[in-house]
């Protein structure tokens, strides 16, 4: 029985892996660690590459440029900014607004002094900033007033401004641009703001407001007068100008006074 149990334990445990087998392994395993271990030790001992500087690849022969930037300090820096900055002039002086305040005073001390000559090259400008103060000027007077007219103002003065500019293109023979027959009506109006100004205090519904108006009335025709002359060169035309201004601002003085 013994043997037949010996005999099924061998057939039972049966393969082709023998000793000689594992030994062969064993060497095929340590063959494999060595070629490993050569490999290894091979890239270890290979150089590896190295940075090699722009003037030892000149000096090898290439003919080719290297691109080496120089830095510029004053470039990043923000003083440069800063300089730039401050040498730029104002924009009210640099005109960059089309606002010249220059002309505008000019314009404003011709007006208040009728017998002071005008240029016509400063009056022939398009200005149209001073007209439109005044015209507010003159709607915010008779506002302090009691008078709530600035429909008034501004429909009277572009009645005005076509029926004066349709006149002068007839009476003139260089013409006169809608912009420059505004401009002067508008700057010619300061007069009339100074008269609302003391409508403000008193009263003007007397002989002392009647003649105030008359006054200012004649004071801004003749001063618009004086300025269509000299920028249109029409001299000996000054009364036929004068009198139909003085009818437009004659309309602004009953407005003021009654």
């Amino acid at each position: 029985r013994m043997s037949n149990l010996g005999q099924f334990d061998s057939d039972f445990y049966q393969s082709n892996y023998t000793i000689d087998n594992q030994e062969q392994t064993c060497n095929d395993s340590n063959a494999c660690g060595n070629l490993y271990g050569s490999r290894k030790q091979q890239a270890s001992e290979q150089p590896q590459p190295a940075f090699v500087p722009a003037e030892m690849l000149a000096s090898s022969g290439y003919s080719g440029q290297f691109f080496q930037p120089a830095s510029n300090q004053d470039y990043y820096s923000p003083s440069s900014y800063i300089d730039s900055f401050e040498e730029e002039p104002p924009l009210l002086e640099d005109n960059e607004l089309g606002i010249n305040f220059d002309h505008i005073w000019q314009k404003t001390l011709t007006v208040l002094n009728p017998m002071k000559p005008a240029d016509g090259s400063i009056m022939n400008e398009t200005d149209l900033t001073g007209p439109i103060l005044f015209c507010m000027a003159l709607g915010a007077t008779l506002l302090l007033a009691g008078k709530v007219q600035f429909g008034y103002v501004y429909g009277m003065s572009a009645i005005g401004c076509l029926g004066i500019h349709a006149l002068l293109n007839l009476m003139s023979s260089s013409g006169v641009s809608y912009g420059c027959v505004a401009s002067v009506l508008g700057y010619c109006l300061l007069p009339m703001v100074i008269l609302s100004s003391c409508a403000i205090f008193f009263s003007l519904q007397g002989t002392f407001g009647t003649v105030s108006a008359l006054v200012i009335i004649g004071w801004c025709s003749l001063s618009a007068s004086k300025i269509f002359t000299s920028a249109l060169a029409m001299e000996g035309q000054q009364l036929l100008i004068a009198y139909p201004c003085a009818l437009l601002y004659g309309l602004f003085a009953l407005v003021t006074v009654f």
